[in-house]
């Protein structure tokens, strides 16, 4: 009786082992501006307004910068894909906000159960560092996904879409001083 026990846990184990899913993957982001933290976060503090962002056309959203607060993203044109995301946290004092995606087409953004930061801090020589860094699962929920939907296609996308923001802000912000 007691192998049969131990046969049986032995085989649900290596069972559960065999059907895991996806893991939680993270990314971080940074950039450094020649620009006083203020300065930076007049820019990208505002919840409401993603008009740094280059792959962004357009943001309506639902409050200024207050916790619940909606913000639908329309990327490349007038007529793209949109992606609605909820403010959860926010702290002007420390000069940062978190966010989660609520509904995206994850062929446009392969990911699911998306949440996200963003922060500016002093940096070097009276500049600022941004930090941008995200959670979130890839976009196809089970096991063997298909290569557009798997981890290496999420970790690709949101990295790809953080670089293009920071860069941006930071041509941005420098020029504009």
């Amino acid at each position: 009786m007691k192998i049969t026990a131990m046969a049986l846990a032995a085989a649900a184990t290596a069972t559960s082992a065999v059907a895991h899913g996806p893991s939680r993957q993270k990314v971080t982001e940074t950039v450094e501006i020649a620009a006083p933290p203020e300065v930076v976060w007049a820019r990208v503090g505002q919840f409401g307004d993603m008009s740094w962002h280059p792959v962004v056309f357009a943001t309506q959203a639902t409050t200024a910068n207050e916790v619940g607060s909606i913000r639908v993203l329309t990327l490349g044109a007038a007529d793209g894909p949109e992606v609605t995301e909820e403010l959860y946290k926010f702290d002007a004092a420390k000069m940062t906000y978190s966010y989660r995606i609520n509904a995206v087409d994850v062929a446009v953004l392969p990911v699911t159960n998306y949440s996200a930061h963003l922060t500016v801090k002093p940096g070097a020589d009276g500049g600022s560092t941004v930090e941008w860094r995200g959670a979130f699962y890839r976009g196809f929920p089970n096991n063997d996904p298909p290569p557009d939907q798997s981890d290496e296609a999420a970790v690709k996308a949101v990295t790809g879409l953080y670089r293009a923001g920071l860069d941006a802000l930071k041509q941005g912000v420098e020029a504009s001083r």
